[in-house]
C-alpha cells in the first residue's frame, strides 16, 4: 500500500525535527507531509530549512483544517491510505505496519491506534472524558471504541475520498461515531504512546472539558440529523 503520513503541526518547533528525522531515518518506506497550521513560532522555517515535505498554511485553521489539507493531498495524489501522526512525537510509527495489516485483513475503513485495548485508562479528567465518550459511542452505535480520542488513525482510500470532498469531516470521535452508524468498519490496534517531551498541548483542563462536552453533544444529538452523501 502507498501510505502518506500526515503530520499536523502548530507551534511544534521544539519537536518537529525529532519527529520527521525519525521517519526519514527509520521508516523510509512511508511518505510524509508536514502541515504547518499557521504556527506563530518557527516551525515553518525549520521545515523549509531542512527541506521537509511541507504544506504551509498562511493562517491557523485548527486541527480539522490542517488534517483535511493533508487528506486532500493524499487523495489527489493517489495514496491508498493515510495516517495522522501528531507533531509532538507522542505517536510511534513502529505501529503503522500493524495498522496497515489490520486494515488489509479486516477490510477496515479506519484503524485506530488504541492505548487502552490492553491497559486501563488513568483517573485524569481527560481520561474520564474519554471513558464517557466510549460509553456514549457504545450506547448510540453498539460498537465499543476503547480509545475514541486517539489521534493516531489510519484512513482507507474510500474514506480519503469522503473526507477530502466534504467539509464537515473532522478527525474527532463524533465523526467516528457517525461513520459507524453509517456502516463503516472501524478497528483498533494496540499501541503505546509517549508523553509530550517539549512544548505545550492546546488542550489544557478548561479546553479538555469544553472539548469533551462538545463531542458528547455532537454524538448524542447533532449526528442524528446528519445525512451521508
Amino acid at each position: 500500500m502507498k501510505i502518506l503520513i500526515i503530520i499536523p503541526a502548530y507551534n511544534e518547533s521544539l519537536n518537529i525535527e525529532r519527529v520527521v528525522d525519525n521517519l526519514i531515518e527509520n521508516y523510509p518506506e512511508y511518505e510524509y507531509l508536514v502541515v504547518n497550521d499557521g504556527s506563530k513560532d518557527n516551525t515553518a522555517e525549520i521545515c523549509q530549512r531542512r527541506r521537509y515535505n511541507l504544506a504551509d498554511l498562511p493562517i491557523n485553521l485548527g486541527l480539522a483544517g490542517a488534517f483535511q489539507t493533508g487528506i486532500k493531498f493524499a487523495y489527489r495524489k493517489g495514496y491508498d491510505a493515510a495516517i495522522q501522526l501528531d507533531g509532538d512525537g507522542q505517536h510511534d510509527p513502529r505501529y503503522i505496519a500493524d495498522m496497515i495489516k489490520c486494515m488489509q485483513d479486516e477490510s477496515a475503513d479506519i484503524v485506530i491506534g488504541s492505548r487502552f485495548i490492553n491497559s486501563k485508562k488513568n483517573r485524569s479528567m481527560r481520561m474520564l472524558g474519554a471513558t464517557l465518550l466510549t460509553a456514549i459511542i457504545k450506547m448510540t452505535t453498539g460498537a465499543k471504541i476503547s480509545d475514541p480520542t486517539s489521534g493516531m488513525r489510519l484512513f482507507s482510500r474510500n474514506v480519503l475520498k469522503e473526507f477530502a470532498n466534504n467539509m464537515n469531516y473532522g478527525p474527532e470521535p463524533d465523526t467516528i461515531s457517525y461513520l459507524i452508524k453509517n456502516g463503516s468498519i472501524i478497528k483498533e490496534v494496540p499501541v503505546t504512546m509517549s508523553e509530550r517531551i517539549a512544548g505545550e498541548s492546546y488542550l489544557n483542563l478548561k479546553q479538555s472539558i469544553k472539548y469533551m462536552s462538545l463531542m458528547c453533544l455532537s454524538i448524542v444529538f447533532i449526528q442524528q440529523f446528519r445525512k451521508r452523501r
